[in-house]
């Protein structure tokens, strides 16, 4: 993790001097990115680190070639612990810190919409790109700059897909923080429209984490005792794992498992082993980084072999890739000296961006970013599949 470290005290009359410089980076400074994200967190632990090593491996990179106009760039992360009002402290630190030109990889639905609601990127004129949140009503505040689709997209697309294997007995399982309430009106409303029978709705109390074991048992009890033949999950972390697992030893073990992108595969597969794991369906908001397909995945995938050969491949990592890559674009286009306010002039002029057979737009009337929603499966072997 990398470790913020804040402006020593100087002499006041160097103070003043310095207060000049912060106001405008000069060339060879460093220019700093801040994250704020659930690193520690359990639930979010899995994606905050993924987004957090693909953001540096790109930056990394750049820097290798001699950084932006000769600036290196430095990804600073700071750990919320899934904290609401922790994000919105953090984020007001970087706002103080003249050196921190934008920020970029934020974990953390709960913190992201009061980051949202209080307008602080707007208020302090600086950028906030490819958070981990793709919701119109929260990425839509100003100097939100998307990547990713919508947790609405996902569901939407994991409720058409019961629709349309014909599922008659859905049980909706979702816990009571971040994204679990508006998700789950969300679900009513389009299992409606959709004519999807949903014979349970099960709550999660993930504010109850000393009585964890007695509150995921009670929900699994709950789904089994209707005979669902297929689980809508929106819950993540380590309750969607323990889902999973005790819901493959109960007597619903044969019910279809969808689950939100921010589900991670491989730990489903270790958690519950191949042969449980396999056909379990996840919606993605991020393209495919398994498939040599698109130009951009091909740069990822070679760049994480020379950078961070430990880490594994991920929907993350390559999420946090393109935020970093989105982020050097608009260091890049800012100019010599970039500063919060040629950054999002930047940004604001993109227009359609190629980041390597995937387009993001970004101006004035509109930051749109990939927009799009894939269904994967985990299939033999663990591997996941198209």
């Amino acid at each position: 993790m990398f470790v913020y470290r804040p402006l020593r005290p100087v002499p006041l009359a160097a103070a003043l001097f310095s207060c000049i410089l912060l106001a405008e980076p000069a060339l060879g400074d460093e220019l700093l990115v801040g994250q704020a994200a659930a690193i520690s967190n359990p639930a979010t632990t899995a994606n905050a680190k993924g987004l957090q090593a693909g953001i540096k491996v790109y930056f990394d990179h750049v820097n290798a070639s001699g950084g932006v106009g000769g600036s290196k760039v430095t990804l600073v992360t700071k750990d919320d612990d899934l904290t609401p009002g922790k994000m919105v402290a953090i984020t007001q630190e970087y706002i103080a810190d003249k050196r921190v030109v934008a920020l970029a990889g934020y974990v953390n639905t709960g913190g992201i919409t009061e980051v949202s609601k209080a307008n602080l990127p707007g208020q302090a004129g600086i950028a906030l790109i490819a958070p981990l949140q793709g919701d119109k009503s929260i990425v839509g505040a100003a100097n939100f700059y998307p990547f990713r689709s919508g947790y609405p997209d996902e569901v939407i697309a994991l409720i058409k897909e019961a629709a349309n294997t014909q599922k008659k007995k859905l049980a909706v399982v979702y816990w009571n923080i971040t994204f679990g309430p508006a998700m789950m009106k969300l679900a009513q409303e389009e299992t409606k429209n959709a004519g999807v029978n949903v014979v349970a709705w099960v709550p999660i109390d993930a504010q109850a984490q000393d009585k964890f074991d007695a509150v995921m048992k009670a929900a699994v009890a709950a789904v089994a005792k209707e005979s669902p033949d297929s689980v809508l999950m929106l819950i993540s972390g380590k309750y969607s794992l323990e889902f999973i697992k005790q819901i493959k030893n109960s007597q619903a073990q044969d019910a279809q498992l969808y689950a939100m992108s921010i589900v991670p595969p491989g730990d489903v597969v270790k958690v519950v082993g191949e042969q449980k794991a396999r056909g379990l369906v996840i919606a993605q908001s991020v393209p495919f980084p398994f498939a040599v397909t698109l130009p951009l995945v091909t740069e990822y995938q070679k760049l994480m072999k020379q950078y961070a050969p430990q880490e594994p491949l991920s929907f993350s990592t390559l999420e946090g890739f393109v935020a970093g890559k989105i982020t050097v674009e608009a260091l890049r286009r800012a100019g010599k000296n970039p500063t919060r306010e040629k950054v999002l002039n930047a940004l604001n002029s993109m227009g359609e961006h190629d980041l390597g057979g995937v387009y993001v737009h970004y101006s004035p009337k509109e930051r749109r970013g990939w927009g799009q929603v894939d269904l994967t499966v985990i299939g033999p072997n663990g591997k996941l599949l198209r």
